[in-house]
């Protein structure tokens, strides 16, 4: 196989290779392999995935063609969902039955579950491919994705920098055709910086939608699963299949119905508070051409207000702190196996332990009065955006990042913009929306009101039917 013919068929969006695998013009096992060439050509240098099914992959491929042997050409498509051939990959803290899930720790290095996720399960049902497990911070616990005991996942449009986490391995396995999409975690927004920082989508449902069942938790109260993904369409595919019950009243997203519904006219509130606060100019100004596109194409803004995020960091981080520091203490890892842990997560665990229940208590007071500052939003507005992260991808072991002429750690400047989201539980989701001068993405997010990922995604599809940022692969790719 050539090397541009592979590059075309590991970019296709899943739409695409669905179609292609109905009409048998290509088959499950060529998208694995396919998918498996890169992963050995590229992985070496990206360290996007731990685990690599290749055996396990390949007979799940061979078993979903004689499927479509099987079945009866005009019939293909009533059977097998959208996902059924393609080959997916999960982050390593999902539950996997017979693989090992070692959530990029060294605790959990050895560590095989007896059975799936739930999404791993619903994927599974689907038909999905699973290629393997990716990446990660460990447990989940940083925005870096400087792993101590796997490396470091590096950004494959730039190896020097990082890929964002804490499922920067799922980002950039995508990002670069080692896999059609992933699914990760997101706690302070972990799903949507790696997207962000490598050019992809990832979206965060809303709190409860996906079920984190079998997932190695961060913090219970702001646990998230949802998919990362190169295209709009092809994030509300794995969203539908990973996806729980809607409420009565809530319509449930459909890829079918994405381009129809861009005839509405959307209502997009522009935050006068919190979300420009230290954004680097280049970030700035790309949001505001994305916020152009919208008005081409029929949107209007309103500018709302949310007073109560500026308080949002501690609560977050006391919720985060104390209930990650819980986990740990159930399972018998801390403080007992503390040195097998890198300095970094071993440090916040510390700090769990010092959080006062009174500030934990109060955390939620807080997320209250956030709720009730987005749902007064809500009722003027479908949606509301912001920068994704007020920064392009830092250098690998850049602690410390200037914004506009103020120092601030990566750490903070990276989880400052997501958090709000996660404590409330409201959908977001991230697009790529242009590059820095030096050629690294930029991604906007949307935030919409609970149980609104079909209007989410139909707003999300509106702009990126009117722009080509999503088309665009890494030339480190493009170049092996």
């Amino acid at each position: 196989m050539t090397s541009k013919l592979e590059s075309e068929l590991a970019f296709l969006s899943i739409q695409q290779a669905a179609r292609l695998l109905r009409r048998r013009e290509v088959s499950p096992l060529e998208l694995v392999n396919v998918a498996l060439a890169r992963i050995e050509r590229l992985n070496p240098s990206i360290n996007a995935f731990l685990t690599v099914l290749a055996g396990r992959a390949r007979k799940k491929a061979r078993a979903a063609e004689l499927e479509f042997i099987r079945t009866r050409r005009g019939s293909a498509a009533k059977l097998a969902s959208p996902l059924f051939g393609i080959p997916v990959s999960l982050k390593d803290n999902l539950w996997t039955r017979g693989i090992r899930t070692t959530a990029g720790s060294k605790i959990l290095g050895n560590f095989i579950p007896n059975e799936d996720s739930d999404v791993a399960a619903r994927l599974a049902s689907a038909g999905a491919i699973l290629l393997g497990k990716t990446n990660m911070h460990e447990f989940a616990y940083g925005i870096s994705n400087q792993n101590p005991h796997y490396g470091a996942v590096h950004n494959p449009w730039a190896l020097d920098r990082i890929s964002g986490g804490s499922s920067g391995g799922s980002a950039a396995a995508t990002a670069t055709g080692m896999c059609f999409a992933s699914v990760g975690t997101d706690t302070g927004g972990s799903i949507r910086i790696p997207a962000a920082l490598c050019g992809i989508v990832g979206l965060k449902p809303t709190y409860g939608l996906v079920s984190v069942a079998g997932v190695i938790p961060l913090a219970r109260s702001l646990d998230h699963a949802g998919p990362l993904a190169r295209n709009v369409v092809d994030a509300c595919i794995m969203l539908q299949a990973i996806a729980g019950k809607y409420p009565k009243a809530a319509t449930p997203p459909d890829f079918r119905k994405l381009k129809r519904d861009h005839s509405q006219r959307f209502r997009l509130g522009w935050p006068r508070e919190y979300f420009f606060e230290r954004v680097d100019p280049e970030v700035q100004s790309a949001i505001k051409s994305a916020a152009k596109v919208f008005v081409s194409k029929g949107a209007r803004f309103e500018d709302v207000s949310l007073p109560h995020l500026g308080d949002s960091l501690e609560p977050s981080t006391n919720i985060a702190l104390s209930e990650a520091t819980r986990y740990h203490q159930s399972q018998g890892f801390y403080p007992a196996r503390a040195s097998e842990y890198g300095a970094d997560v071993s440090s916040r665990l510390k700090l769990g332990t010092q959080v006062r229940a009174v500030d934990y208590l109060r955390a939620f007071e807080v997320k209250r009065q956030m709720e009730s500052d987005f749902e007064a939003a809500f009722k003027r507005v479908d949606a509301i955006l912001a920068p994704a992260v007020p920064i392009a991808a830092p250098r690998i072991g850049e602690d410390e990042t200037k914004i506009a002429g103020e120092n601030e750690s990566v750490r903070s400047a990276l989880v400052r913009l997501n958090r709000p989201a996660n404590l409330t539980g409201h959908p977001a989701i991230s697009i790529p929306c242009g590059f820095t001068r030096g050629g690294l993405p930029i991604g906007f997010q949307l935030i919409g009101p609970r149980w609104a990922e079909a209007s989410l995604l139909a707003i999300a599809h509106t702009y990126e039917d009117a722009t080509e940022w999503h088309t665009r692969h890494p030339e480190f790719a493009a170049q092996q």
